[in-house]
């Protein structure tokens, strides 16, 4: 039996929609065993993710929720619970105390790019300056981004590095780069 030529390519064109449906959706990784949708905003992902729910801790402690759910768009280099364990005892606690809003908000602002660079971007930006991408925070500093063995790493103005362990988690309002250690402006 033939299909009218009308009703086949209404079939190949509804195919295609859900192929293309599942392929943005296979595109953008699982963070903290959740789904991540290119449709929501950073805090609206964040707050599934188990491996950062002491970001958005620190993130509601800050007052920094309206901000990154609004346009952007945003950079964002999100670190993990275990990159906060990393940090000396008593530091988050201490840090998401009312007194010392302005301090973690200076920490939390410092993960925070303006604009949306996908790990492409910032390999186009290393490539033209000889292997190592500058990009100013939202805190006014800047980090740098080189490739080392092993992956792609930021270093922060202390001398410190995080490595980009899971880049291009697609939002709505930006793009996160999974990061595996605290950047200290």
């Amino acid at each position: 039996m033939r299909l009218p030529l009308s009703r086949l390519s209404l079939s190949i064109a509804g195919a295609m929609l859900m192929a293309g449906a599942s392929v943005a959706y296979a595109a953008n990784p699982m963070v903290g065993g959740a789904a991540m949708y290119e449709n929501k905003d950073i805090v609206d992902n964040a707050v599934n993710s188990k491996d950062h729910t002491t970001l958005v801790a620190a993130v509601q402690a800050a007052g920094l929720v309206d901000t990154l759910k609004g346009p952007g768009p945003f950079t964002v280099f999100a670190p993990t619970n275990d990159a906060f364990a990393k940090l000396p005892a008593g530091t988050v606690e201490t840090l998401v105390k009312p007194e010392n809003k302005a301090t973690l908000t200076t920490i939390l602002t410092y993960h925070v790019v303006p604009g949306r660079l996908t790990a492409a971007d910032i390999e186009t930006q290393a490539k033209a300056n000889g292997g190592k991408a500058t990009l100013t925070t939202v805190q006014g500093e800047t980090l740098s981004v080189a490739k080392e063995a092993g992956g792609w790493y930021l270093t922060d103005a202390k001398g410190g590095k995080s490595k980009i362990t899971i880049p291009n988690v697609m939002q709505s309002n930006g793009v996160i780069h999974v990061v595996d250690t605290v950047l200290m402006p």
